[in-house]
């Protein structure tokens, strides 16, 4: 009788032990954007990473809208984690800029680290003769989704030319992924797209299509940079794209964001391992090529427009990285 009571004690307590360990994990879903983009593969990569590291913490990535999904999914609790353009989280913490944060702020949301440059890119179709932002009037162009970080991004730098969306013959919406698709197809003449160089969609399209890359003028970047510090130059090698040559574009950055709900403890442990303990995976097992390129941890704050998380605090402040104190989350 004793030895049975012992018995299911003892089974008992393992249960109990079980039980505790289960609850002690912490449950992250990351954000990303459509499964044609970057942030995609890069969500899936660190989820995959995290998962095969053994640590007190599973994750999972999640094809989203992008940005603005993920920034307020991420403030109401239906995501964790999210990767987001800077000038989103920017407006999305502020409560600005764009019309789905007017007014609204996400005020939990914080920044983790800053991932790569993110290319505002214009293509066009070769028979189109669209050579510059100006030539557009007049043309079926994809603009971004109603409300997105893209279609903003189109409003201010076709402010640049003294242009609206209103000068176009036909302001197209949707997804990206499957704007690339009109544009292969013929049936729009321009898209803006913003994402890491060399995705995959633009780069199958143009090895079927006659779509080329259109410049930016410098002195417009410059123009835009004095009024929205977050748009910065960057040159589009001539070897990005098949048959598509080099280009002059504005970039913004990819960054990874959380809530101010999440744990220290939790984005510690996520930062540390798959920005240190497994770096390697990280640089080399993660179908972007912008990680390997532009992402070192002395660069990991550069361009971060939100106040840091405090387990990102704690990961940077032990890799010895500055954390500005414009940085320092209020609570």
């Amino acid at each position: 009788m004793f030895t049975r009571i012992l018995k299911t004690l003892a089974v008992a307590t393992l249960v109990l032990g079980v039980a505790q360990a289960a609850s002690a994990r912490t449950f992250i879903t990351i954000g990303s954007g459509s499964t044609t983009g970057l942030y995609y593969p890069t969500a899936v990569g660190m989820a995959k990473i995290v998962n095969e590291a053994g640590i007190d913490i599973r994750a999972n990535a999640r094809s989203t809208g992008g940005s603005v999904f993920n920034d307020r999914a991420v403030g109401a609790g239906q995501l964790q984690m999210g990767i987001s353009q800077n000038n989103v989280a920017y407006y999305a913490y502020n409560g600005k800029g764009v019309e789905a944060f007017d007014g609204k702020p996400v005020e939990n949301l914080r920044g983790v680290a800053v991932l790569y440059p993110e290319t505002i890119q214009v293509l066009a179709r070769k028979d189109a003769n669209i050579k510059t932002l100006a030539d557009m009037k007049g043309k079926r162009v994809y603009v971004g989704d109603i409300g997105s970080g893209t279609e903003q991004d189109v409003k201010n730098l076709f402010g640049a030319f003294d242009m609206s969306i209103d000068d176009l013959k036909a302001p197209v919406r949707g997804s990206a992924g499957s704007a690339v698709g009109l544009l292969r197809d013929g049936q729009i003449d321009a898209m803006f797209y913003t994402v890491g160089l060399g995705a995959s969609a633009i780069t199958e399209a143009a090895q079927t299509a006659p779509i080329e890359l259109v410049s930016i003028a410098p002195e417009k970047i410059e123009e835009l940079n004095a009024k929205y510090p977050f748009y910065t130059r960057i040159d589009i090698p001539d070897d990005t794209y098949p048959n598509m040559g080099a280009a002059t574009a504005v970039t913004l950055k990819a960054m990874l964001v959380t809530s101010s709900n999440v744990s220290e403890g939790a984005i510690y442990q996520f930062m540390n391992t798959v920005f240190h303990d497994k770096k390697d995976a990280f640089y080399n097992d993660i179908a972007n090529p912008n990680l390997k390129k532009y992402f070192t941890l002395d660069t990991a704050l550069e361009g971060m427009s939100i106040p840091l998380h405090k387990g990102a605090v704690k990961f940077f402040t032990e890799q010895n990285i500055d954390v500005k104190e414009s940085l320092m989350p209020a609570s």
